[in-house]
Order: C-alpha cells, then structure tokens, then sequence
C-alpha cells in the first residue's frame, strides 16, 4: 500500500513526520534512485528508499485495530499546521495507524484505527456498501413528510441525491427528537447537509456502529484494541458478497426482453 513517504520514514525511526519532511526538503531521500519530493508515495514493501545513501530495511509492522470514541471539536485527521487536538493523540504510538470513516469536527462517537490498509479501504469506500449507524438529535419535531424525504434520498445543494437510508424515530427531547440513521455512504456532512435540506437541523450527531463493530460502552475519548473475533467479524463482512445478487440481473432482463418481444394486444373496437 501507497503512503507518503515521511509517514514511512517516521515509522522506521527517522524522527517526527516534521523530522522527515526536512530530510525530504533537504535531497537526502531518493526512492528507486531518484531524489523525492514531499508529497510523494511509496509503497515500503516494493519500492527501494534510501537515507542519505542508505537502503532503509523495512519490515512489515503488526497489524493493530482499535476502536475509540472521538469526542467534539476534535478532528479526525492529521492536517498540517493545524494545532488543534486529533484522535491520534488520545492513542499512544499511533503514528503509523489511519482513520477508517472519518467523523466531522463536530460529530463524536465511533471511528477505528488501524494500519490495515486493505480493510481500511473496504471499510471505507462506498463501493462495498457497509452499514453505518448513527444517533441523531434534530432540533425539531419530524414529521413523517420529513422522515420519508430521508428515507428516499435527499438532492442536495451540488444536485447529487443521497441514497436511500433507514430513518427511525427514536424518542421526542424537548421540541426536538433523537433518530437512528443507518446508511451505507458517508459523504463528507452528508447528515448535516441532508437535515438542511429537509428543515431539521442537526444538534448532536454520535456514530454507534461501523458494520459489524458497535461502539459499547466506551466514554467520550477511551479507546480499546479489538478483540480477535471482532476483527475476523470485519473482514468476513467486507469478503461478504453483495446483498444484490449477479443472478438477479440477467433475470430482469431477460422479463424485460419477453416483454419486448410479444406482439400487443389486438386494440378492441366498440360497436355502436
């Protein structure tokens, strides 16, 4: 797997990612004999990087899968020069670990770390189609005009429309309502934009699920390593097949080549 050459370098030792960025800046790191540049990838395990002339020996690190309850106002990401707190330093030696379904600023609830590239990428990418739960505060009352509008799919402000999703309304708190959204896309805010649209703002939104994996008792800002069995349960999830089976299609087709292929009925004519 591709990643930035001074997270690489971080992980072998070499210092801090900013360490790393100046010995990039400085010409002393070459990937398959020629200089590198900041920004640019590498995948360890294949391309051959050098220090100062140095071939670097690069071991495959432990695979590690931890789940923790980012609280609000922090992010999710390692953004440069940004100063604000991030989930990575709730984790000790989480350099080399990435965030699978990032959360917004202002969101909290479950996200998972880990530097298992090949789940994290079927995890997260809307091809696969995996199940996301969240719970949801709205600062009105829905009613079921609202509800059905979600449940079908919302056209947001760039005109793309949302997938269908499972809205259910949970309990009333105050003039507003908490509701469980399960969806299977996670678009940047989508949950934010689409309460927008339909005229029910989002107040406190907390991700309790990322498919097979729930949230539990974990506080605000605790995490834990994923047990053995909770692991397997992700990657047999992501190995699953697709709910919509390949046998369906040709089926459809199929009716709807018969269908092209009777004659019409013979038009009947009134007599007078």
């Amino acid at each position: 797997m591709e990643e930035r050459i001074q997270k690489i370098l971080a992980r072998l030792g070499f210092g801090s990612r900013r360490d790393c960025e100046v010995l990039i800046t400085e010409g002393r790191v070459t990937k398959n004999g020629e200089r590198v540049e900041l920004g640019t990838k590498a995948d360890a395990s294949i391309d051959v990087l050098e220090v100062d002339g140095e071939v670097l020996k690069y071991h495959e690190p432990e695979k590690r899968y931890i789940a923790l309850n980012k609280p609000r106002f922090v992010l999710s990401d390692r953004p440069a020069h940004d100063p604000r707190r991030t989930v990575f330093s709730f984790v000790p030696d989480s350099d080399n670990l990435f965030v699978v379904g990032r959360l917004d600023f202002e969101s909290e609830g479950l996200i998972l770390l880990t530097n298992d590239g090949d789940l994290s990428n079927k995890l997260s990418h809307p091809r696969y189609g995996k199940e996301k739960e969240y719970k949801v505060l709205v600062a009105k009352r829905p009613d079921d005009d609202q509800l059905n509008k979600w449940r079908r799919g919302v056209i947001l402000e760039d005109g793309e429309k949302t997938a269908p999703a499972d809205v259910r309304l949970i309990a009333f708190k105050g003039d507003g309502a908490w509701l469980r959204v399960i969806m299977k896309e996670g678009r940047k805010r989508e949950i934010r934009e689409i309460g927008k649209q339909i005229g029910l703002p989002i107040v406190k939104l907390v991700r309790v699920r990322i498919g097979t994996l729930p949230l539990g008792l974990l506080k605000s800002g605790e995490w834990r390593d994923l047990k053995e069995d909770e692991v397997q349960a992700l990657r047999d999830l992501v190995s699953a097949k697709k709910s919509t089976s390949p046998d369906r299609q040709p089926v459809r087709r199929q009716r709807r080549e018969d269908a092209r292929g009777k004659k019409p009925a013979a038009r009947q004519t009134r007599r007078s």
